[in-house]
Order: C-alpha cells, then structure tokens, then sequence
C-alpha cells in the first residue's frame, strides 16, 4: 500500500441517468444533475485526475447503500454483507449477539386511503419515507413511546403468529438519527421479504407489506403501530404546524451480526469514517475505524458541509492515513425526486472538495483523492439504480490523466472501467 495520505470523498446517489426512454421507445440524451451543477473545484482537478466509471453492486445483489459503502470500502459484499440493519445497529450502540435478528425500523408518513375506508390499510400510500426529514429529538420521543406502548399493551405479536420464536420483546426499539432506527429481536430467524420504503413513494403500501416468515407478524406491529403513531399529540402538531407526521413504522433490511476484517490490519493505515449516517458510520465501527461525529451533521441538503471537511483534515493532523468521508445529501434529493436540491447538493459536495484540497496542500504531505457515487439515485425514478457510477482519482505532484477531462457519468464511459469497488479501492490505495 501507498503511504500517501488517501481521501475518499462520497456523494451518495450523487450519479443520475444520462439516457431516458421516451414515448415512442427510444434512447434520448439528457443532462445530468451532475453535469449541470457548477463543480469548479472537481473541475480544476479533472485534467490530471484518472477518470471512468466502477460497478459498485455485484451481479444479483440490490442496490443499496449498505453493498455499495462496503465495496467502495474495499470489502467484498458478496463474502461479507449479512444485511443493512446490523450494520446500522452497531453504530447506534446495539450489543448485538448472535442470535439477534436486526432490523430498520423508518418512521415514516402515510397518506390516506384512496377510497377513504381507514379500515383498508393497505390502500394507504408511501406519502413520505423520511416523515418529513424528521428531527432526531421528536423522533426520540415517538419511538421511546412506541416501545412503551408496545410493552404495555401486553400482547407478543410473534407468538401470536406461532413462528416458534422465544425470548422476543416488542419493546426492543434502538433510536438512530432522523427517521432512521432500529429493531432487534433476539432468537430471530430470517426469512422475511421486505421493500425498502425509499422504493415505494407514492405506492399503495398493501402489496409491499412484509411477507415471508413474519410477515403476518411484522404487518400486525405496522398496523399496531400506526394506530399509536397516528393519535400521538406531536403527529398532531406536525399535521397543525403543515408538516408530514410520523404516523407510522416501516419494517425492512434485516440482518445478523456483521463480520468484516479489522481495516488496520487489512491495509496497514488507520482508518476514519465521517458521516452523518448510522449505516456508514456501523461500516467504521464494525471494520475497527475511528469515527469523526460532526455537529449539525443531517444527512440532508441542510447538513454541516463545512464541518465535515474540516473534519477529514483533523483526522489527517490526528494521523489517520484514510479517511472516508459520506456525504449524503444528493441520495436525499433523489429519492425526493427533487432536481434542483440534488444539484444544490452536488454544489455544496464541490465546495467540500475544495477545502479538503486545499487543507492538505497545505499540510504539505502527498495525497490522493478518490470522488465518487456508491451508487445512482435517479431524480426520475426516486430510487437506487445499479448502474456503473463515475469515479474521479487525482494524486498530488502527479498526472494521472486517461483523456478524460470531464468528470460526469457520459464522460466517464470514455475512461476506464473496473468491474468492482474491492478493485477501485486495491488500485487507489496502492497509487
């Protein structure tokens, strides 16, 4: 491995679809998010920079954010992933054991019924998977109550579904930070189908309910839950105030114990992870990397951009040889089918560069930046995408140039291609 200082830099969901189908069928060019955002520091490191495009998403595995992290991280999804929850669970304190089941537990909003029957829960749509960019203190306070809720009702809904699980408590509520939380039950089998809720915006929720195993199960904690979640005096004051409320639970990404190799001894460099999201900061933790909380940190368009920067160049002076920064606001913009803030972000993302470059010109080491996507998040369908994602690779003091000069996704088809994130991270660390 290179004893260059090594920078990666990821704008979640940051890539976007360069070609759409129109009308009659056919393939039409389109400009990208990330071709019409002003980048002018990416830009400046272009011309000496290697640029093309990374399968981040092994052949038959979905494209979430959890598989690509962990290839882009250099780890091997296929040898290592045992779901997204555990490793979400382990960044919010979780002592996960063996036997626990984990998993994601969003706070999310429902829009009503088309045919006004609340007795139809089904026919209610995925009006918002994030209820409302929700803040971590009101979300707190729901899941702490739903948890109560649940231990007063004194009903154990997996038994009343007679699926042979022991030692179960509905109570077993972790809360992370915004909409996003945890549920871990102990002596849990998988086997349960999910839909993630990002999918589904707009969709009738019947046909997505969790089915399998506990499907039956985990559907009657969701009903149970809206009931609560709906009646809650702060959902009330949400809906008052003209705000999403919390008004339910949605149960997916199930998982066990994560097992990755110790980053140390798997690259020789002390590691460090910053971000604003529990599953990539789990990822840190779980690989024995040091992590960087920053405060203001939202995961949204709205997150402290300046403070995680200058968090990456902390961890430099605190002698971290890696760092990896998660940005995470474009993914939001995405799935929120929102251009403009998807561009906004892609904007702020640019200035982040900006910093960090210039922070370490002047700490006055040899370094080398990687900046890239995990994976595409489309404005136009609001959901991850497996597609190749471009990446950009600059070192200092030397021309890494390939011919491509622009960093987009149409661009980078014209670079190389490697056909995996674990490849990406070999050759970047070795550069």
């Amino acid at each position: 491995m290179s004893d260059r200082i090594k920078i990666i830099i990821l704008g979640d969901g940051m890539a976007d679809l360069a070609y759409m189908t129109d009308k009659d069928g056919r393939s039409v060019r389109v400009t990208t998010p990330l071709e019409e955002a002003k980048t002018p520091e990416i830009d400046a490191l272009a011309p000496s920079s290697e640029i093309g495009l990374v399968k981040t998403v092994p052949d038959g595995m979905k494209p979430g954010s959890d598989i690509a992290n962990l290839s882009v991280m250099g780890y091997n999804p296929l040898k290592c992933y045992t779901g997204r929850s555990p490793l979400e669970a382990v960044s919010i304190g979780v002592d996960m054991q063996e036997n626990h089941l984990v998993l994601r537990c969003n706070l999310v909003s429902l829009g009503a019924a088309a045919s006004g029957d609340k007795s139809q829960f089904g026919e209610r749509t995925m009006k918002d998977y994030s209820a409302g960019e929700i803040d971590t203190e009101t979300a707190r306070v729901l899941i702490t109550g739903l948890a109560e809720h649940f231990k007063k009702s004194g009903r154990n809904l997996m038994r009343d579904f007679d699926k042979g699980l022991t030692g179960f408590e509905p109570t077993a509520f972790y809360t992370g930070v915004s909409y996003r939380h945890c549920l871990v039950i102990e002596n849990g089998a998988q086997g349960t189908d999910y839909t993630p809720p990002h999918d589904i915006s707009g969709k009738k929720i019947g046909r997505y309910l969790p089915r399998g195993f506990y499907g039956a199960a985990f559907t009657a904690m969701i009903k149970e839950a809206y009931v609560f979640l709906s009646e809650h005096p702060l959902n009330k004051a949400r809906v008052a105030a003209g705000k999403n409320p919390a008004d339910c639970i949605w149960l997916w990404g199930e998982g066990k114990k994560p097992r990755l190799e110790n980053f140390l001894q798997k690259t020789g460099k002390n590691g460090a992870v910053i971000s604003a999201v529990d599953l990539i900061k789990g990822i840190g933790i779980a690989a024995g990397m040091k992590i960087y909380e920053v405060e203001g940190a939202t995961g949204t368009v709205c997150t402290n951009f300046a403070g995680k920067a200058n968090a990456v160049l902390r961890a430099v002076k605190d002698g971290c040889g890696f760092v990896y920064l998660h940005i995470e606001a474009a993914d939001e913009s995405g799935h929120h089918g929102n251009r403009a803030e998807k561009i906004l972000s892609i904007e702020k993302i640019d200035g982040v560069v900006g910093v960090i470059k210039r922070g370490l010109d002047g700490i006055g080491k040899p370094y080398s930046l990687l900046i890239l996507p995990d994976h595409p998040t489309p404005v136009s369908t609001m959901t991850h995408s497996s597609d190749p994602v471009p990446y950009l690779m600059y070192s200092s003091g030397e021309n890494l140039s390939n011919g491509v000069a622009c960093y987009c996704e149409t661009a980078a088809k014209d670079g190389r291609f490697l056909a995996s994130g674990e490849e990406l991270f070999l050759d970047f660390m070795k550069r």
